[in-house]
C-alpha cells in the first residue's frame, strides 16, 4: 500500500473526511470583514438568511480522544493536506486493464470503499463531495461539531435507551434483513436523508449532497435538503402549535421565532423511525426527543448553525454543537433517489431469488 494512501486512511479512521483543499485566493475571497459587511434584512426588517448553503466539512461530529476543541494551524494543514493526497489518488483515471476486485471488496488503487465497508467499491471519487476543509466557527478551526459537553462527545445512553436497543435487536431477529421494505434503511427507501442530513439536527453526511436551499417569508421558513430532497416547512409565530402525541411527521413538528437577529427553531414529535435512523449519531432515541436550533448570519458567506438535543429518556445529559454553513456558489439540483426506487424492488427480488436457489440446493 502506498505510504500516501496509508497515511490518508489513518486520518479517515478518526473521522476527518474531506475533499480538495481550497486555494489561498478562495480563502482570501471568503475572509469576512465585520467592518465592511452589513447584515442584509428582509422588507420586514428581519435578518435575511435565504439562499443556497452547504455544511460540508472534514470536521467529524464527535471529537477524537487526545485532541483539543480547537485545532492548531499545523493540525489543520496535516488534515487537509492528507485529504488532498487521498483525492489525488481517488480522482485519478481508473486503469481500464485492471482486474475486477474480489467479492467483499478491497481498498485497491483508487476504489472508493475498503473491505471493512462490505462492498466492492466504486471506480473512483468522482461522485463524492464530502467537504474540503476543517469547520471554522467564529474564527476557530474546530476538531468536532459537538461542543457540549466539553469533551465534544455525545453523552452516554441511559439504561432505558440501552434496553430499547436490546428490545429492537430481539424484535428484528424475527425478520431477515431483506424480508420486506420496512427492514431496509429510510434513505434506501427514499424516505429521509442519510444520517442526520435533513435533520433536525442538520449535520453533514460526509458523503455528498450536503447542500441546502433556504426560502424565507414573513410567516414561514422553508429548508430544502439536496439529499433525498427533504423539505422542512417551519411556521413562524409567537405561540407554538402543539401536535398530539400520535401525530409525528417526518422531521417532526417545528416552530420558529426570532430572538433578536437569531432564528430559533424548536422541534418535537419526531417519528421514532427517524430518531433511530441517525445511524452513528443517535443509536436510539425516545418519543420525547427534542431539538432546539439557532440560525445566525455571521457574515456575507457564513450562517452559524447551533443545535441542542434534549432527550432525558435517552442521554445522561443534554448535548449540542455548532456547525458553520457556508454560502454555496452554485445551484441545488433535484435528487431523484433511485429514479422511481426500482433499486429497492430489485434488492428484494434478488433476495427472493437467493432463497429459491437455497431451497433448490437443499432439495
Amino acid at each position: 500500500m502506498p505510504v500516501r494512501l496509508a497515511r490518508t486512511i489513518a486520518l479517515l479512521a478518526v473521522g476527518f473526511a474531506t475533499l480538495a483543499s481550497t486555494a489561498p485566493v478562495v480563502l482570501l475571497a471568503q475572509a469576512e470583514s465585520r467592518e465592511q459587511w452589513v447584515l442584509p434584512r428582509t422588507p420586514e426588517g428581519l435578518p435575511d438568511i435565504q439562499g443556497n448553503w452547504t455544511n460540508a466539512t472534514i470536521t467529524p461530529v464527535q471529537r477524537s480522544s487526545g485532541v483539543g476543541p480547537v485545532l492548531t494551524p499545523e493540525q489543520v494543514a496535516a488534515i487537509e493536506g492528507g485529504r488532498q493526497e487521498f483525492l489525488e489518488e481517488g480522482y485519478a483515471d481508473s486503469d481500464p486493464d485492471r482486474e475486477a476486485p474480489p467479492a467483499g471488496g478491497v481498498f485497491s488503487g483508487n476504489l472508493l470503499f475498503d473491505a471493512a465497508s462490505g462492498g466492492t467499491g466504486g471506480y473512483n471519487q468522482f461522485w463524492v463531495d464530502a467537504g474540503d476543509r476543517v469547520a471554522i466557527f467564529n474564527g476557530e478551526h474546530r476538531s468536532s461539531l459537538v461542543t457540549s459537553p466539553e469533551d465534544g462527545r455525545i453523552p452516554a445512553l441511559t439504561p432505558a435507551a440501552q434496553r430499547r436497543i436490546g428490545d429492537t435487536f430481539v424484535r428484528n431477529r424475527q425478520f431477515g434483513e431483506f424480508d420486506n421494505p420496512e427492514n431496509r434503511p429510510l434513505p434506501e427507501r427514499c424516505l429521509m436523508s442519510f444520517g442526520s442530513n435533513g435533520g433536525p439536527p442538520m449535520l453533514p453526511n460526509y458523503f455528498y449532497n450536503n447542500n441546502y436551499t433556504i426560502v424565507q417569508t414573513p410567516s414561514h421558513i422553508m429548508i430544502m435538503t439536496e439529499m433525498v430532497h427533504d423539505v422542512r416547512i417551519i411556521p413562524l409565530s409567537q405561540t407554538r402549535q402543539v401536535f398530539p402525541e400520535h401525530i409525528r411527521p417526518w422531521m417532526g413538528n417545528s416552530w420558529g421565532r426570532w430572538e433578536g437577529d437569531t432564528l430559533v427553531v424548536e422541534t418535537t414529535n419526531l417519528p421514532i423511525e427517524q430518531v433511530t435512523a441517525y445511524s452513528w449519531l443517535v443509536p436510539t432515541g425516545s418519543e420525547n426527543f427534542k431539538v432546539i436550533e439557532r440560525f445566525t448570519r455571521a457574515g456575507e458567506f457564513t450562517l452559524n448553525y447551533e443545535f441542542t438535543v434534549i432527550d432525558p429518556d435517552s442521554y445522561e445529559s443534554e448535548w449540542g454543537g455548532e456547525v458553520p454553513f457556508r454560502r454555496l456558489d452554485g445551484l441545488v439540483y433535484e435528487y431523484a433517489c433511485h429514479e422511481g426506487n426500482y433499486s429497492l424492488e430489485n434488492i428484494l427480488r434478488g433476495a427472493r431469488a437467493e432463497e429459491r436457489e437455497a431451497e433448490r440446493i437443499r432439495n
